[in-house]
């Protein structure tokens, strides 16, 4: 099979599939250096720099440069190929001599280039996907996506309340509620609260210099929230990466500042900066009412939980998160969350049309 020198693929990756990666795979094996020219259009809602980083960590060997082409696709019309090649030649100036596709246009590309036009699965037989069938349905075609896309198109639920008001509960019951689904949904993920977990280790640094130490003796400082928002912020961005198009999170570093200000005094602009990342999609508020307060010798008493419920509500509401109360017992908890969910689900992932293409 004849080996190249310096080969191309050229793409929106819009997002990047199992299709698009099996073609620079392709061509990888053929040449002894490839470049990958991600193209995207500024209307398009996935930005250029995050699809060039998704293709750069799933194929960390080949080079990957990036280019806005805002110019529309017309196959009939040479000016408009004079301005791609232009964009093109200037994002990738070094000479081709081989252009890897799928697509009509890898001939004509590939003529002008000077370069010898290579066909990859244009009938899409190996991977029966497209870009297209993706926006239209990501969690259908979930399997032909890479942790990076994954991540970036999970949609993140997180169940959050005062202590004691059944988060941890209501976040395992609903991950567990996805994964009977079965299929893609048997992939759900659950992120559990950190603060727990860091709460129960605060007292090991005193007790290295004093073995008597209690955990009284460790006390929360305003500068442990944002050490915890951002582990938080890790755990979470990890399990979407392996997990389904639901992502059930308990707590989340959002929660974290606003317990930095009850514990702590608040105010600490770095906890409020990590909580500031691209944000989950629905909270859940779990109420207080009718549910018993459990003293586990980690939590606080339950007098503050009213005044936690209703600062949590009016932080989510002054910051324009979606989120729904949930109140009732544990079954009428699940079943307005799963509703919630669905809800969200069914409202899909709304990418922007790419710029239209004239064959």
């Amino acid at each position: 099979m004849k080996r190249f020198a310096h080969g191309l693929v050229l793409g929106r990756f819009y997002p990047p599939h199992a299709g698009h990666h099996h073609l620079v795979r392709t061509a990888q094996d053929r040449c002894e250096r490839l470049t990958v020219l991600v193209r995207a259009a500024s209307a398009e809602s996935v930005p250029l720099a995050d699809r060039v980083a998704w293709m750069r960590e799933v194929h960390p060997d080949v080079t990957v440069a990036g280019a806005v082409d805002d110019t529309r696709t017309d196959l009939r019309d040479p000016a408009v190929r004079d301005a791609h090649m232009a964009l093109f030649t200037a994002a990738v100036p070094e000479p081709v001599d081989a252009v890897f596709t799928s697509e009509p246009y890898g001939d004509e590309l590939a003529r002008r280039l000077g370069a010898e036009p290579v066909a990859v699965d244009p009938d899409r037989t190996v991977f029966p996907v497209s870009g297209t069938a993706v926006r239209a349905d990501p969690a259908g075609y979930w399997d032909f996506l890479e942790p990076p896309v994954r991540a970036a198109l999970a949609r993140r639920v997180v169940v959050l309340g005062a202590e004691s008001t059944g988060t941890t509960t209501l976040a395992r019951a609903l991950a567990a509620q996805y994964r009977r689904r079965g299929g893609v949904w048997a992939l759900t993920g659950y992120v559990a609260e950190y603060g727990r977990e860091f709460r129960e280790q605060k007292p090991a640094a005193p007790r290295a210099r004093w073995p008597r130490a209690q955990r009284e003796d460790a006390a929360f400082s305003t500068d442990d929230f944002p050490l915890m928002a951002e582990a938080r912020n890790a755990r979470e961005e990890a399990a979407a990466r392996t997990g389904s198009p639901v992502l059930v999170c308990d707590t989340d570093s959002f929660a974290a500042t606003v317990r930095d200000e009850r514990y702590a005094g608040g105010g600490n602009p770095l906890a409020e900066r990590t909580a500031d990342r691209p944000a989950p999609h629905l909270w859940l508020l779990t109420d207080h009412e009718g549910v018993a307060f459990e003293d586990d010798g980690l939590r606080h008493s339950q007098e503050p939980r009213p005044l936690m419920t209703d600062r949590l509500r009016a932080e989510l509401t002054r910051t324009g998160r979606n989120f729904i109360e949930v109140t009732g017992s544990r079954q009428q908890r699940l079943a307005t969350a799963v509703e919630a969910v669905d809800a969200l689900l069914a409202r899909g992932w709304h990418f922007a049309d790419p710029l239209p293409e004239r064959r």
